[in-house]
């Protein structure tokens, strides 16, 4: 959800936080992070001896833990963290701690929205997840994959089914794994089983699942495709909820399946990581054309241009009628939009960003040492030292940078005219 319309689009830049300040009060502190909308600059401090807290804008969190682990803000802009508080471990979010405490959390996860934390969970030496302080009312002997549903309203979990030892291998090899959605576990079991993703309506669940110790392939609501394949990836429900695709290995090669059928006419060395067009018209996949070479296909057309390193971070703009990608060749790193990549290369890249009509690309790159904004292949003549994802204002105008400047540790908020850095 873009809540970007009700941010401060004003041009200019702004001190928000000096963090060389901050180090006069405490003893330590680990890496920033910032809030989407750039009002808030967030780290972990030590607020006293073997005491930690989160310092948000100079001002620490007013209570304090054991412990602080894997801080990050939600897309509403609030501060969540791991914390331990007398060994137990829970969420908290602007520093106020869930109810519930547990023997071990991991995995945090946020909706789109931010309004819901959801985590993986143990206690008592069972596993559950929780989602806004609350658990499953029903534990397993073992979970992993947790999965919130993107609007927050479900989670899911590849959990274990059947206690077995290490030595039971026929009991291993009959199905011990399946998946539970809050908390309620299909009615079958797998060997194994991974990746999880919900409908757009949240009523059905596929995930990669197992069903022998040589055959693979998709289960949608615990029911397996009829067919099977040699090695599987994640599924993905299509936007309008009507078809599930996932790439699947043949005797040829991999390919894209839909709904257990080969989707695409042809097969690839190797193809992962698809995604639709927001409008569910268009699928796009990283893939292998020929050994060693790595490139984009659209609906199974693959790009003419390759990179020997790897390709990532694919995005589409939100009209979909724009692909872009990051490319690696020679330890050099580069963007790519719609097979054409950009003249400009640089020492590392961060995931390509489109302005509101597709027209404009926005990166936040490395380059000798410093932090750059590029644009359309342009760079901006400023250079930072430490430097978060750009974004576009709602009518594509603008360009919100969130960075640290000048070695000084003072983070600013800045807002630029595109026109400005595009010339």
């Amino acid at each position: 959800m873009d809540n970007s319309s009700a941010w401060d689009w004003t041009t200019g830049k702004r001190l928000v936080a000096d963090m060389g300040k901050w180090r006069k009060t405490f003893e330590w502190i680990e890496e920033p992070y910032v809030s989407p909308d750039g009002e808030k600059l967030a780290a972990v401090v030590k607020t006293g001896e073997m005491e930690f807290g989160v310092c948000l804008n100079g001002q620490a969190w007013e209570n304090g833990f054991d412990k602080v682990w894997y801080l990050r803000f939600t897309s509403d802009n609030r501060a969540a963290a791991i914390v331990s508080d007398t060994g137990m471990w829970t969420i908290a979010v602007d520093g106020i701690a869930w109810e519930n405490s547990f023997e071990y959390l991991w995995d945090s996860r946020f909706s789109v929205d931010g309004r819901h934390v959801g985590a993986a969970v143990q206690k008592g030496r069972k596993y559950y997840a929780a989602r806004d302080d609350r658990p499953w009312a029903e534990g397993f002997f073992n979970i992993s994959n947790f999965t919130m549903a993107p609007d927050g309203g479900k989670t899911a979990a590849v959990v274990q089914t059947v206690d077995f030892k290490e030595g039971e291998i026929f009991k291993f090899k009959e199905g011990c794994f399946s998946v539970a959605v809050d908390g309620c576990v299909w009615d079958n079991n797998f060997v194994n089983a991974w990746e999880i993703a919900f409908s757009p309506d949240n009523s059905h669940v596929a995930a990669e699942v197992r069903t022998s110790l040589y055959d693979y392939t998709i289960a949608v609501d615990g029911i397996a495709w009829d067919a099977g394949f040699s090695s599987i990836w994640k599924p993905l429900f299509a936007p309008d909820g009507g078809s599930i695709t996932a790439p699947v290995r043949l005797p040829g090669g991999w390919t894209l399946a839909m709904d257990g059928k080969q989707a695409w006419d042809r097969t690839f060395i190797q193809l992962l990581h698809h995604l639709y067009s927001p409008d569910g018209k268009k699928i796009a996949a990283i893939v292998s054309p020929r050994y060693g070479r790595w490139t984009m296909a659209l609906d199974g057309r693959p790009w003419s241009t390759t990179f020997g390193g790897l390709v990532t971070d694919a995005v589409f703009s939100s009209d979909g009628s724009s692909l872009a990608c990051l490319g690696k060749e020679d330890e050099k790193w580069k963007v790519m939009v719609d097979d054409k990549p950009w003249d400009v290369d640089f020492d590392m890249l961060w995931q390509p960003v489109f302005s509101p009509d597709g027209q404009n690309v926005a990166v936040k790159a490395e380059k000798n040492g410093k932090f750059v904004l590029a644009v359309n292949g342009r760079v901006f003549k400023q250079e930072y030292d430490c430097m978060w994802e750009p974004v576009f204002s709602p009518d594509g105008e603008k360009i919100l940078v969130r960075a640290i400047q000048g070695g000084s540790e003072k983070y600013y908020r800045q807002v630029i005219p595109l026109k400005e850095i595009s010339g």
